[in-house]
């Protein structure tokens, strides 16, 4: 019996020499310097995306007065509570592809009279325009959110763009306005952002570039300013790295006509042909979907240096208005629904990207997970009356401290996470300040096996304590909730943290997100 132990012990410590691992203890170091933020990072980078597309607004955001759920005016109020939690800043509606062939007066008016439509590019369901523009704009007005509206370049008429921003914005005697008035609303709403067409390059008419800079001109000549709302109007962006793209537009729309360009981003196991899937996944998968999530760093990167050819003050915001993971749908669902599952990882993988556009908070100003509800990287699934928050509604729940802040210079210097004769930076991390001086930190750690203890200088700061901690972490990267078990992954309280005189120390699990508040 003891010589097998002195083989095992020996055995053991050459397989760790090798690199195995065995769930050890690394460290890491990083810098904040506390005392040299310039850059606010946008809470507009938080922004949510609710298409018609599946279950995301009905049954998810909108049930109706006379559901069985309890609702106030027909919203979910188990789902309106969630939202409020985590301080969305704005909602995109109503696509994503369905944008393009919506004609928004079919949706306003009495709801029995409305036209009914088919939804061509999501399950070819029937559409009956029950949630319409009253419904959305008074739904962002019960969550204290902008709204994002995303007009129809694709199918639909200038006169007709025209049209609904005067229904929506004027404050006076027109016919737009006094239609408004007639359906129920004698005020007009406040509407900030919108979108001229959504991906033009393909669902949304599948334009040239050159084809489309012409038609958002036209367009955009024609989606007007009404008294004190003044919209910030998105320019269709680029298809991942289509770089010619955001360079026509750049250089064929003037400055005064566009306040932002836009980009899409999905996130896959593999790519577009295999998506992978939700859950079950392996380690080799993880570490795939993880590592093309960091893509997103490179891109933003080369589409800003386009950007800054053009525009060097930088005031053209970069709005990321579609991101998030995209895997196979769930066994059993209507594959045109895109109805997944939400794990530990889709946590980790939202960590790291919203970590990158704080990184170049100083050109992305919007972003909008895609989607709110039932749909690809959902915060929430619901299932008739029931509700879960997933996995990564806790991310927003976590780094809603980070909205408005002042990003903070950071540096770190870690362990890599090594897979398939690849590698990544083990941690991923930001700090920002706020208005009231809080410092926060935010560490992520992709490592599926081992803990980090991160040791950091924080220069420059009036802090003297640790006053909060927050930690997200589950038993496995796949561990997800479900209906049954719906607190599998949530956000705790997190106490593996030491300050004193500018030194923090952090002993970062595996697999987890970490946010640490000095006062």
């Amino acid at each position: 019996m003891k010589h097998f132990f002195v083989k095992s012990i020996s055995l053991l410590m050459l397989l760790a020499s090798t690199g195995v691992s065995f769930g050890q203890q690394q460290k890491a170091t990083a810098v904040v310097n506390a005392d040299q933020g310039t850059v606010q990072i946008s809470r507009h980078i938080y922004g949510q995306f609710s298409e018609h597309l599946g279950r995301c607004v009905y049954e998810g955001i909108w049930v109706g007065e006379n559901s069985p759920i309890p609702n106030t005016n027909g919203y979910r109020n188990d789902v309106v509570a969630a939202l409020k939690q985590i301080k969305i800043p704005n909602l995109r509606w109503p696509g994503g592809c369905f944008a393009d062939e919506y004609h928004w007066m079919d949706g306003i008016g009495p709801r029995e009279k409305r036209a009914k439509m088919i939804n061509t590019h999501w399950g070819g369901v029937v559409e009956d325009n029950s949630f319409g523009t009253h419904e959305f704009l008074n739904f962002c007005e019960l969550l204290g959110t902008e709204p994002y509206i995303c007009g129809n370049l694709g199918s639909g008429s200038v006169e007709e763009m025209s049209k609904w921003v005067e229904y929506m914005t004027f404050d006076g005697e027109s016919p737009m306005a006094n239609l408004r008035k007639q359906n129920g609303r004698e005020k007009p709403w406040k509407v900030k952002f919108f979108g001229v067409g959504n991906e033009n390059w393909g669902c949304g008419g599948n334009m040239t570039p050159e084809g489309y800079a012409e038609n958002y001109r036209r367009y955009a000549t024609y989606t007007r300013d009404y008294g004190d709302n003044k919209l910030y109007k998105i320019a269709g962006g680029a298809n991942v790295d289509d770089y010619r793209w955001t360079d026509v537009l750049m250089k064929n729309i003037p400055r005064h006509m566009m306040n932002g360009i836009s980009l899409h981003n999905y996130t896959f196991t593999e790519g577009w042909t295999n998506k992978g899937n939700a859950t079950g996944f392996n380690e080799d998968d993880y570490f795939k979907l993880l590592e093309n999530g960091q893509r997103m760093d490179d891109i933003i990167t080369r589409h800003s240096i386009v950007l800054d050819m053009y525009d060097p003050r930088k005031n053209v915001g970069f709005v990321v208005d579609e991101w998030g993971a995209w895997y196979n749908v769930e066994p059993g669902t209507n594959p045109g629904f895109l109805y997944q599952q939400n794990t530990l990882r889709d946590a980790l993988l939202a960590g790291n990207i919203l970590n990158i556009f704080h990184k170049h908070a100083d050109r992305v100003r919007i972003a909008n997970l895609a989607q709110m509800v039932n749909v690809l990287q959902s915060i929430i699934l619901t299932d008739k009356e029931k509700m879960i928050l997933t996995p990564t509604y806790y991310v927003f729940d976590m780094y809603k401290v980070h909205q408005d802040a002042t990003l903070l210079p950071m540096t770190v210097s870690c362990p890599d996470y090594s897979r398939l004769n690849r590698k990544m930076k083990a941690i991923s991390s930001t700090a920002s300040v706020d208005k009231n001086g809080a410092i926060h930190i935010t560490l992520v750690n992709i490592d599926p096996k081992n803990e980090i203890e991160v040791s950091c200088d924080v220069r420059g700061a009036k802090t003297t304590k640790i006053t909060d901690g927050q930690i997200i972490t589950g038993k496995e990267v796949g561990t997800f909730n479900t209906f049954d078990s719906p607190y599998q992954v949530k956000l705790e309280n997190f106490k593996e943290a030491k300050y004193k005189n500018g030194a923090l120390t952090v002993k970062v699990p595996a697999k987890s997100l970490v946010t640490i508040e000095l006062k």
